[in-house]
């Protein structure tokens, strides 16, 4: 491996970096992606009990405080999207429906931007990877024709060798290219399908809260 690296010259180290910074993005976006940082199903369970126990919107002052409270605790043990939206519902339960739906669409889209942190850097390394593997190439393949030039094709067997370390780096930016656009595609589809289930589920308690059943 280190032999290919050291065969691929200078721009062999854009590459790797590239490399390792797309490894890095992509397991860190995965273990802030997992569904109990976003949507946990034990939140979920918990805020349909409230919810139909109706102690939200209760007529006793003193259910509804305890209620809020409890429901300030499960959002913030959650430390979840959801959590933080919920917390946004519970502070402002005496705002008209269409407020509070604003500020729970506000609440969604920083959610949102936390979610899709990095993933523009990913995309980028997916595009600019293939892109330096061929100007690796490029400058492989001046090298090989200076020398051409110079002294003539001489030893075939050479020539041969000397293409074939100067498609290394394409080779090596495909390599990285290809695993990165893929995850970059599935985080932003993993996103989209958290961002649905996120409005889907805060739209319904602000929904269930302001007009019951």
């Amino acid at each position: 491996m280190w032999e290919l690296l050291e065969k691929g010259g200078i721009v062999m180290i854009p590459i790797g970096f590239c490399s390792i910074v797309a490894l890095a993005i992509i397991f860190e976006r995965l273990w802030s992606l997992r569904q109990n940082q976003i949507l946990p199903a034990t939140l979920l369970r918990q805020v349909d009990d409230l919810l139909e126990s109706n102690q939200l919107r209760h007529a006793d002052e003193s259910v509804r405080h305890n209620a809020l409270q409890r429901a300030q605790a499960l959002c913030r043990d959650s430390q979840s999207a959801f959590g933080n939206i919920l917390w946004v519902v519970i502070s402002h339960l005496g705002q008209r429906r269409p407020i509070l739906k604003e500020m729970v669409e506000e609440a969604g889209r920083q959610e949102v931007n936390f979610m899709e942190r990095y993933l523009g850097l990913l995309g980028t390394i997916a595009s600019i990877s293939p892109l330096l593997g061929l100007l690796g190439t490029v400058l492989g393949m001046m090298k090989i024709f200076t020398a051409i030039a110079e002294g003539g094709i001489g030893n075939p067997t050479a020539l041969a060798g000397g293409i074939y370390e100067a498609l290394i780096t394409t080779v090596a930016g495909l390599v990285v290219a290809i695993p990165t656009l893929a995850m970059h595609r599935f985080l932003e589809s993993k996103i989209t399908h958290y961002v649905a289930e996120l409005e889907q589920h805060a739209i319904r308690v602000v929904d269930h809260i302001k007009s019951g059943h």
